[in-house]
């Protein structure tokens, strides 16, 4: 990380940041194509779209602002305006994690749709998906080679309908209760984990017959590949290490899972190890939700949002919904997040002057990259990552 300005030199980030650029370059033409037009949202801005506790305060001469979250909430006004708009651009959270999934400084993609349902953001949200990863496959086969991603799940996506399950459902799942083709969490991740302790003794036992192959003594060639047949097989075993000791985890957390919290990174997991295709979790519990969201007619304990989560343990890419358009249950929802009133007048204006069914979502750019290719930490999806503890170069 320290010579970072170097290390985008190698071979495997050439290919990644090639990835990285096609999937960009794919965004605009799927928006464009579909009659999207690309508009900006301010980086400063004098509000925050769910709060300031994770955000980055500045000057803004002799006012205090904050650097942008998210392009949301001026997406939704520029949507009144335009009919489709999308936003891309970068965004900014002072969350304190370190995790593989965070960066401080990221991009943002967040169209937004003047007379959409969540029910029709669902649909663009797969046809956006099925679209970016097989222009993908398509056209970077030269990079994924490099990278040693398997493209077949590409093909799964491009064949298969992306589940879509309520959060009482995913619940369900996530605790075993509710079987997905014949198995449970709790019966699959068993036999992960049965499967993992396999395969380290097969690799602990190739190493020992490869490290006497050497001794016994071979030719030159034949040494250096069984050396680095060793150090592979070496890094191997770490890695099924680290899951050997993730999965018992794993397991605890989705068993002690209580209805009404948000899922951590460890509850995607588990969800989508169910799943070789994207997943669709929708009508959330509203109190974890940001207070936009459209309530649900039917049970207003709901909110009409959608999480989208990468499979391979990648979890959620995509978090949308539809928006809420009655102003007074937004200025109650305002109240109870403790958010100022006075920074919203102009947003509750998009309802008191006119509003619409609409609704839109966020893909974070570094989280697909980072799922696509198949990378190990989000901190290689970008040329300089900015994160907590990391600054420079």
């Amino acid at each position: 990380m320290k010579n970072r300005h170097l290390w985008l030199r190698s071979k495997r980030q050439w290919a990644i940041m090639r990835v990285r650029n096609r999937i960009i370059f794919s965004i605009h033409n799927f928006f464009q194509k579909e009659g999207f037009v690309q508009m900006d949202a301010p980086i400063f801005t004098g509000n925050a779209a769910e709060g300031t506790t994770t955000l980055f305060s500045t000057k803004f001469y002799e006012t205090e602002a904050y650097l942008s979250q998210s392009g949301q909430l001026y997406g939704e006004a520029m949507a009144m305006a335009m009919g489709k708009i999308y936003t891309f651009g970068p965004t900014f959270r002072a969350e304190k994690s370190k995790t593989r999934r965070h960066l401080s400084e990221f991009w943002m993609i967040e169209p937004e749709m003047a007379f959409y349902d969540n029910d029709m953001n669902m649909d663009l949200i797969e046809e956006f998906i099925k679209y970016i990863t097989t222009d993908v496959k398509n056209n970077c086969m030269e990079e994924l080679e490099i990278l040693e991603r398997d493209i077949s799940i590409f093909e799964k996506i491009s064949e298969k309908k992306f589940p879509r399950l309520t959060y009482a459902e995913a619940v369900k799942i996530l605790k075993g209760e509710k079987k997905v083709n014949g198995k449970t969490t709790i019966e699959t991740l068993e036999n992960d984990l049965k499967e993992i302790k396999e395969n380290i003794q097969t690799n602990i036992t190739t190493i020992s017959e490869a490290e006497k192959e050497i001794a016994g003594g071979v030719k030159k060639g034949k040494r250096n590949y069984l050396q680095n047949k060793i150090a592979g097989l070496k890094n191997d075993i770490t890695n099924l290490e680290k899951q050997e000791k993730n999965i018992p985890d794993w397991l605890k957390s989705a068993e002690d899972f209580k209805y009404g919290s948000d899922f951590g990174g460890s509850d995607e997991t588990v969800l989508t190890r169910m799943f070789d295709v994207p997943v669709m979790v929708y009508n959330w519990p509203h109190q974890i939700k940001a207070f936009y969201m459209k309530r649900d007619e039917q049970n207003p304990e709901l909110a009409k949002g959608v999480d989208v989560l990468a499979p391979e343990g990648y979890g959620e890419i995509v978090g949308g919904g539809q928006r809420e358009t009655n102003e007074n249950l937004l200025i109650e929802k305002i109240n109870e997040h403790g958010l100022p009133m006075s920074a919203f007048e102009w947003y509750l204006d998009l309802r008191k002057y006119g509003s619409v069914t609409h609704a839109g979502f966020g893909l974070g750019l570094e989280r697909m990259v980072s799922w696509i290719c198949k990378l190990k930490h989000i901190r290689e999806t970008i040329p300089f990552p900015r994160m907590y503890g990391n600054l420079m170069p």
